[in-house]
């Protein structure tokens, strides 16, 4: 198998064109039988006239806190929205902890989903406000600050919110002064910031349901602006003003909806830290098998979901995809996200995105809609201000852990039941947007139709269509996405109803970071429903790099290894600057739902332990990875009988 080499001419070409509109007025078209005869059928010779489709990949984060949340703040955040905003957009800012900070490139999108519980609350526990310190629970955490115990303080906030113990005389709630100018600022911020067609600044706010420290967090990104958004207040999960089922929240987005005339998505992340509630069977709030109201709801508010971040990757596991050789990566799996409850094995199916995706096969027979029918994307989640996820340029979860010699070693979370080490942060994730412009309006309503994919990081183009008429030569082209779009249905698309006789053929393609590392592989990885009602999922090497030659049991051999840890270096001597390939399933069943989506594979670099290690001249304790192999996973596409 071969990789199809990019002329250095046609990068653009092939996955990035910018159209200019002429700023001279037009003269009015012909009459229509004027034109008879002038224009031919034959496409224009211009190949980049006329196109509707998205040409352009915007990049962004959709999951950043600041001092706004409560957390951040006890943790030693320091920056606010505007400071969040100012550095995506590719300005210096000085860290929390005092060192100037800057991204390689900039983004060109930004969420800032800071939690809605307790909007404006540190900066006033923070600066000693009277009404807190007069509260016992509010002068022991303002205390603790004083004396420099800020990790201490956030700790005991995380475990008091998730038992629903924090003091309700000094907990900011919808309603209150406070509260509103929270929401006020964190708008204004976004309006100020927002530059359409330069840089989008996303209003939203995350939504923290942690009852008993199990994560079912939303973040919740509004299409609209703030004439729309300042209508309302975020929607909390202490009743009885809210509520930590997300029932409760789609019933709210609904209610905006009607209220505003507006639009809002949720994104549902952290699967992994869930133990066992993120995509349920069984409802954790009702104990009863969920309903098609359930589903249908699901379906149609959540259309997107936070598949890798720094608390871990959340594709897969390998107690779960025991074939997958690629599936120990990034784990964050000994408990929930306090660390207050050990995880157990039966847990598992129920927080990872393949099984979910395999599982939501399954009611979608029984129930007639599919509830996990989302896309993918990634994003930080990091609690610092600052959406810097590059493995040599990764600012931490929270500002405490920003860059120094001890961050690796020292633990991020540890309990009696277990402990999350520093050097366990994942340095990711991005989300990847396929729209027609950078504005709020464009990427909100590509996100709806799931045209998206997750990176760990690194900005790899990626293409992936589905179709019943794609033929070999169709990687050999140019443009992908024009053969793409005319023949089949992009990522997040469905097919249904297979022609007699045919079986769906992809098109799939990839293009390095240019700044990055070298490819290995594109994968699609299948799931199936067979008759009996299983389910089941294999994993395809569709394309690779160099001459390698699957063995007689069909693994292909690793694509090598470049890595100097000691000096945090890898060279591109391995690996291919692009693969593009039309695959076909050579299993397919016309009778049985499935879903194919794709994991495109880096070769080895260095792990920001390795960044660190070299940087600061220490030398990281043996358990701690030194390299990884970073990649991307696109939204699904799904066949329906």
């Amino acid at each position: 198998m071969r990789s199809f080499k990019l002329m250095s001419n046609g990068l653009a070409l092939c996955f990035s064109v910018v159209v200019v509109t002429p700023l001279i007025a037009q003269e009015p078209a012909p009459p229509e039988q004027e034109l008879q005869g002038v224009f031919p059928k034959k496409p224009p010779y211009s190949p980049y006239a006329g196109r509707h489709f998205p040409e352009r990949v915007y990049w962004g984060d959709t999951h950043l806190h600041t001092s706004f949340s409560v957390d951040a703040g006890a943790f030693g955040c320091r920056l606010g929205p505007r400071d969040a905003y100012r550095f995506a957009k590719g300005q210096e800012v000085m860290a929390s902890s005092g060192q100037p900070a800057r991204l390689a490139r900039p983004l060109d999108f930004l969420v800032v989903a800071d939690h809605s519980d307790g909007f404006g609350f540190f900066p006033l526990l923070f600066k000693g406000d009277p009404k807190i310190i007069a509260d016992p629970q509010g002068r022991r955490w303002y205390e603790m600050l004083q004396k420099g115990q800020g990790a201490a303080v956030a700790i005991e906030i995380l475990t008091n919110f998730g038992k629903g113990t924090i003091s309700k005389a000094i907990l900011p709630v919808p309603g209150t002064v406070a509260y509103q100018g929270a929401w006020e600022e964190i708008i204004k911020a976004a309006e100020e910031a927002n530059d359409p067609g330069r840089f989008t600044a996303f209003i939203g706010f995350e939504w923290t349901s942690n009852t008993s420290g199990n994560n079912l967090h939303r973040n919740i990104i509004f299409r609209d602006d703030g004439s729309k958004a300042g209508l309302i207040e975020p929607y909390t999960t202490q009743k009885p003003l809210g509520s930590d089922n997300p029932r409760d929240l789609w019933k709210w987005m609904t209610g905006y909806e009607e209220k505003t005339g507006g639009h809002a998505l949720a994104i549902a992340h952290n699967g992994n830290l869930s133990n066992g509630r993120m995509f349920p069977i069984i409802e954790s709030f009702t104990g009863k098998p969920i309903d098609r109201e359930y589903a249908e709801t699901r379906a149609l508010r959540e259309r997107l979901y936070e598949v890798t971040q720094i608390k871990g990757d959340g594709e897969t596991h390998p107690f779960l995809s025991p074939n997958d050789e690629f599936a120990n990566y990034e784990r964050w799996d000994k408990g929930n996200l306090d660390l207050t409850e050990k995880k157990k094995p039966e847990m598992l199916e129920f927080e990872y995105a393949r099984v979910a995706l395999r599982n939501g096969l399954k009611l979608e027979q029984e129930l007639g809609v599919n509830p996990y029918k989302f896309g993918m994307v990634g994003s930080t989640d990091a609690h610092t201000g600052l959406a810097a996820i590059d493995e040599d340029n990764f600012w931490g979860k929270l500002s405490a852990y920003e860059p120094s010699p001890e961050r690796a070693t020292h633990p991020l979370i540890k309990t009696e039941n277990a402990t999350i080490m520093g050097w366990e942060q994942t340095a990711s994730g991005y989300a990847a947007v396929w729209a027609a412009d950078n504005t709020r309006e464009a990427l909100f309503d590509a996100m709806q139709r799931k045209e998206v994919y997750a990176t760990t990081g690194p900005r790899m183009i990626v293409r992936f269509f589905g179709g019943w008429e794609f033929e070999a030569r169709d990687a050999n082209t140019r443009n992908p996405a024009v053969v793409g779009y005319t023949k089949g249905v992009p990522m997040g698309g469905d097919l249904s109803a297979a022609p007699v006789g045919k079986t769906p053929t992809f098109l799939v393609a990839a293009l390095k970071d240019p700044v990055g590392a070298n490819l290995d592989r594109i994968q699609i990885i299948k799931g199936w429903l067979d008759s009996s009602g299983q389910t089941h999922e294999k994993i395809y090497d569709v394309a690779w790099s160099g001459d390698r030659k699957p063995d007689a049991k069909g693994k292909l051999p690793p694509v090598g290894d470049t890595v100097d840890v000691p000096n945090a270096t890898y060279t591109n001597t391995i690996g291919a600057s692009e693969l593009i390939k039309v695959w076909k399933d050579p299993e397919f069943d016309a009778s049985q739902r499935a879903f194919y989506y794709v994991r495109v594979l880096e070769i080895p670099t260095p792990r920001w332990t390795a960044y660190d290690a070299k940087y600061f001249g220490i030398k990281m304790p043996p358990e701690v990875p030194m390299k990884l192999q970073e990649r991307a996973y696109t939204s699904p596409i799904w066949y329906t009988p």
